[in-house]
Order: C-alpha cells, then structure tokens, then sequence
C-alpha cells in the first residue's frame, strides 16, 4: 500500500534531548496540520517551522516542537515527508505518535521508509542495504563501505557490466534476424566469445576484490592454536586487554575455545583460543581439541603460538604442517626468557604483543586499498555476481562447443538477469520482506 500514509518514532524510544516522529504519504502534512496551532499547507518545502503540538479534541497543548516539512518529490521517499521534533522522553514521543495515528496515518512497518523509497525509484537495491549497513556499521572501515554503497557505486559498478552484456546480445540478436549478413562462426569466433571472455576476466577480478571488501565489513575470523601451556590464553587476554580466559601452569586448562573481538585500526578479528592440541586420554579435552581443529578449518587467519624459551619438536612440526595452507602467523611467545631476534617474538604474559598486531596490519594492508574502490558490499550481491559468472561461463563453453547463437543467448540472458537483481531491478517480493525486515522500525 504505497498509497497509505505511514508514520514511526525513529529516533531511540528513550530519554533524550529530543524524539522524531516522522510521517511519509500523500496525508503526511494534512495530517500533521490537524495537530499543531500552525498551518502547514502553504509552508515551503524544506523549511522548519515552529509551534505546539495539540490534541484535537481537548485542545490541550502537548509539547512544544519544531516541524520539518519536505514535499515531494525532493524527499528520502519520493512522497511528502513530515519530521516532528519534539522533546525526548517516551511518553511524549508515544503521545504524538499516537495522535498521528489517530488522524489516519498508519503504524510504519520496519524499514518501511526506505522500502519505498526503493520502490518509488529513489535508490536502487544495493543503496539500501548499504543503509542498513551505515546504521549497525562497528567500525570506520564498514562506514566507510557503507557511505561507498550509499553513493550508488555498486551501480557504477555494474552499469559498464551490464551494458557490455547487452552489446553482446545485441550481436547475437542481428544474426539471428539477419542471418545472411555475417557467418554465424566468424561472428562467434572473432567478435562474440572474446567479448564473453573479456567480460568474465573483469567478473573475476571483482569478485576477488568483494572477498576483501567482506574481510574489512564482516572481520578476520581468528584461531589461536598451540601445543598446551605455551601461551595461547594469555594471546587471547593480550589482544582484548581483559582476563577472558583462565591461565595457569596447568597443562590442558583451556578444554573448549573461548572467544572474544577486538577492532585493530578498523580491522575486526574474530578471536578462538583453542584447546592446546595434543594427545590425551581426557574425554573432556579431547572434545575441546576437535573442536579446534573445525576452529581451524573454518579461520580465515591461524596464529600458530610457539613456546620460544624451547626448541621445537615433533608436535610443533605438526601444527605447523596442520595450518600450511592457510594464512597464518607464526609467533614465538615468552621472549622475555629467549628472543629469536629474526622471528615474531612476543611475551603476552607481559603484554607484549606489538610485533604480533603490526604483522596483521601488514597482512591485511592490502585489503583496505581495495576498500577505496567500488565493490560488492554483502554475501547477497556476491552470490548473484557469482552466477552471473557461472551463467556466462556456460555460454563460453557452449560457443567453444559450436552451439547455436540463439541457444548460447540463454545463459547470457541469464548473466544479465542475475546482473539486474544485484541492484533489485529484478526482484522477488519474499526477498524485499526478508530485507527490509532487518531495518529499525522508523528507517
């Protein structure tokens, strides 16, 4: 119903210096003119007036307020807006809410502001959800994805995409209309498959370039791991500056993973300390050492803690053959009894973890250039580039075949499909739902 005026609290329902009740909808002035002891109707757009809130029917004076006024179609929405500012509280703000509703505007669903201002054309798909983003962003990094994604630049991103598949299609399309001007195989061979291969290297670099730009929003999934009693906990309690997990002398203290998030210069880690890795006939322990190898298996990042006061033997060889394959860091605790002065050396015992945290600055530097372009901002859009991909792939494959061009047009039509619902062009409602579901009530 986008016929409907709509009306929420979005600000925090708590006290505070002020609350903003904001109304969206051909009614939302009118409506809001039967409550104050101003006219509204004849104020130009984008202008702030002040006045007293009133109730209709007692003619009581509620709060004193100021009211923003936005016609349309210069508005967040397309459609008249209406913000009134009033003073902070929840029974003042739930007053004039409910006065609004009284007048016939209706209770907001969530997100139910930004929908339509997705339906009524004023942002595409990905410029929504990089608003979702912006308001449950943690870092400076995901802000700054965020404004990136608010700014249009996944479109920017796509648009070239998009209009190199069409000029593909537009190809196929003459033949098939004017099959006596070009032979069907010199067209394929010299002009269609290139421009096909040419497109599916630049998807291929973008979605290596939204792995890092997930890195930098979602975090470094992290495992400690180490033979027991080498340090592995007391990493843990370095890194997050608090005693999150038990340390003492004991081998086999830490019999399941603890976990704990820190932010270094806006990179998240997502921290396990596992169970020291080691043969034991412990029920108990041998559970918690499973489950840091699953740690270990799924960990975007593996520190490897050394003890550097021993040689290494037999079981360290392990464990570093055990994370070979991944990206890791090896680092050698305990330097205040035996530096290796060409090694990563740390005492977290004593809060010294520096060489530590600038390696992983210096490994994940990289990621953040990326960040400076446009990327893919969620799993969503990175799942449907990747069919795209699969999709355009195929047509390769049949055209390399010897297929015909009509046939191989249906998987490019479907790469350009998957390309559109990127931006919402091409949407399903259950997943317009299941979007804008995740917003705050009034955004």
């Amino acid at each position: 119903m986008l016929y409907d005026t709509i009306v929420a609290i979005s600000t925090a329902l708590s006290e505070g210096a002020i609350s903003i009740v904001r109304l969206s909808g051909e009614d939302a002035i009118s409506i809001v003119n039967k409550i104050v002891n101003i006219n509204l109707l004849d104020k130009k757009s984008h202008t702030i007036q002040y006045g007293f809130i009133i109730d209709p029917e007692t003619k009581e004076e509620i709060d004193e307020v100021l009211i923003s006024i936005f016609h349309a179609p210069k508005t967040f929405t397309k459609e008249p807006v209406v913000e009134i500012n009033c003073h902070g509280g929840t029974v003042i703000t739930k007053r004039i809410l409910q006065l609004c509703l009284a007048q016939g505007a209706r209770l907001a669903t969530p997100g139910e502001f930004t929908r339509r201002a997705f339906l009524n054309g004023r942002i595409d798909l990905t410029q929504a959800e990089a608003i979702h983003d912006m308001i449950h962003a943690e870092t400076l990094q995901q802000t700054k994805l965020a404004m990136q994604g608010m700014k249009g630049s996944v479109k920017k991103l796509l648009d070239p995409l998009i209009q190199d598949i069409l000029d593909i299609i537009a190809n196929i399309e003459v033949n098939i209309d004017y099959p006596e001007y070009d032979d069907v195989e010199i067209l394929t061979n010299e002009k269609i498959l290139p421009m096909a291969k040419a497109w599916i290297q630049r998807i291929d670099q973008i979605l290596n370039q939204a792995q890092s730009g997930q890195i930098m929003k979602e975090g470094v999934k992290t495992a400690i791991i180490g033979k027991p009693n080498v340090g592995k906990s007391s990493l843990l309690n370095a890194l997050l500056e608090e005693e999150k997990a038990i340390v003492t002398d004991i081998e086999g203290t830490t019999r399941d993973i603890v976990e704990g998030r820190i932010q270094l210069s806006g990179l998240t880690l997502h921290l396990i300390d596992t169970a020291g890795i080691r043969e034991t006939e412990d029920v108990v322990e041998k559970i918690g050492i499973q489950r840091s190898l699953k740690a270990v298996e799924e960990a975007q990042l593996v520190i490897v803690v050394l003890d550097g006061s021993r040689p290494l033997d037999e079981k360290d060889e392990e464990l570093l053959a055990l994370c070979k394959e991944k990206t890791h860091i090896v680092v050698y605790n305990k330097k205040d009894l035996h530096d290796v002065s060409d090694k990563i050396c740390i005492s977290a015992a004593q809060q010294d973890i520096t060489a530590l945290t600038d390696e992983i600055h210096r490994l994940f530097d990289h990621h953040k250039i990326v960040m400076k372009q446009p990327i893919l901002n969620n799993e969503r859009q990175i799942a449907l580039m990747e069919k795209a991909r699969q999709s355009m792939r195929q047509a390769i494959d049949a055209m390399e075949f010897g297929m015909e061009l009509d046939l191989v047009e249906i998987d490019i039509q479907d790469a350009y499909t998957s390309l559109k619902e990127i931006l919402g062009e091409v949407h399903r409602d259950d997943l317009l739902d299941t979007l804008f579901t995740n917003f705050c009530l009034g955004k």
